[in-house]
């Protein structure tokens, strides 16, 4: 049975192939620029040649690509963008009109002349990755699902802060469904506030076999309990310090007892140690993050979690984890079957067989077998 997993992140995107006839660690795997790396480099590639560029396809993750818009625009260049393509910038489109980028519909779009860029956006390209793993002679014509994981504000209402939106989400996944695998959704499931979500499943057109979609960070968190380490501790604290996002989650068997989100950029050392002191201490409030302009916080669980510095209480993944390289903390760096950068595809592969039961049973003796970690993950709520 194979399952392609593809993380999307800012930075990178992190593909594996699982195929239950191999060991894990033997599954082919590719890092990747991300979407929106590719976009804003194609896009300042144009800004230099002058060009006047038209964007089309769907909603995608915005950051260098919206900066790279922004810049495009002005430097007094046209740069003009369908309505769907918009949004990866702001859900507000009057927003985007104030960057500088002319709203078009999609007839407006196919009548600009032949002669403009025209760049498609899109988080996930099948095709992309198909093709390129059939470059080295392998097939993905036999997949029995695919999962994609990509990070997703929601589309929150005017005047609403889409901060407070995205954390009100946590809230009310983790009180409905304590698990970290509630963050994943088959394609006919997914909320229709998660825009980004969904249109990971409508640029994947019509796929062949079943697709699963999940938020990034609860993915790589998830990934990074098959470090054996992390798997032997009963309670502990999992950070992943991702490019634009810090996600922590305090776990126990017994599921979530705290969580904080907050921009990675406004951070210090110092001020995440502190942030994950007050989760461990189970004093950290909602205000303390929001006001410093992150997403926030919530502690379900008051009993303090003691950072005992021998046992790892406190676990770092993520792709700026250098962030708490020689904390006070003595964090412990995971790397979930030797590699921490496909973590979230390790999170991901669970995750497909929580939300796809009639495939669980070869992912789980994988993942089990490949580090002899015998039953620990699947002891507490995935």
């Amino acid at each position: 049975m194979k399952i392609l997993t593809v993380d999307v992140g800012t930075g990178t995107q992190d593909i594996y192939l699982y195929d239950s006839r191999l060991d894990i660690e033997n599954g082919f795997k590719m890092i990747l620029p991300s979407p929106t790396m590719m976009v804003n480099h194609r896009l300042r590639q144009a800004t230099q040649k002058g060009e006047a560029v038209l964007l089309t396809g769907f909603i995608m993750g915005g950051g260098p690509s919206a900066w790279a818009a922004e810049d495009h625009a002005k430097a007094g260049l046209p740069i003009y963008a369908t309505l769907q393509a918009a949004r990866s910038f702001n859900d507000d489109l009057e927003a985007v009109a104030a960057m500088g980028i002319k709203l078009v519909s999609e007839d407006e779009a196919q009548a600009l002349p032949p002669s403009i860029t025209r760049l498609e956006l899109r988080d996930f390209d099948f095709e992309a990755i198909r093709s390129t793993f059939e470059r080295f002679g392998v097939s993905l014509k036999d997949l029995a699902a695919i999962a994609v994981a990509v990070f997703d504000h929601g589309n929150a209402p005017v005047n609403v802060s889409d901060r407070q939106f995205r954390f009100d989400y946590l809230d009310a996944r983790i009180r409905a469904e304590n698990r970290l695998s509630a963050f994943a959704y088959r394609s006919d499931q997914i909320p229709t506030i998660m825009t980004r979500l969904q249109a990971v499943v409508d640029s994947a057109g019509h796929l062949p076999v079943p697709l699963v979609v999940m938020d990034t960070a609860p993915a790589a968190i998830l990934g990074a309990m098959f470090d054996p380490v992390v798997a032997a501790r009963p309670r502990q604290l999992i950070v992943n310090i991702g490019n634009f996002h810090t996600l922590a989650f305090r776990l126990s068997r017994n599921g979530i007892e705290g969580v904080f989100e907050h921009h990675t950029g406004l951070l210090t050392a110092s001020d995440l140690e502190n942030l994950i002191q007050a989760l461990a201490d189970g004093t950290l409030t909602h205000e303390q993050v929001f006001g410093h302009h992150g997403h926030g916080a919530l502690i379900y669980n008051q009993e303090p979690l003691v950072l005992n510095h021998p046992d790892y209480n406190v676990v770092v993944t993520g792709p700026r984890r250098n962030l708490l390289r020689g904390s006070s903390l003595k964090p412990y760096f995971a790397v979930p079957f030797g590699d921490m950068m496909i973590a979230g595809c390790f999170g991901l592969l669970a995750a497909v067989a929580d939300v796809m039961p009639e495939l669980c049973e070869p992912i789980q003796h994988s993942l089990q077998r490949a580090e002899n970690i015998g039953t620990a993950p699947w002891d507490i709520p995935i």
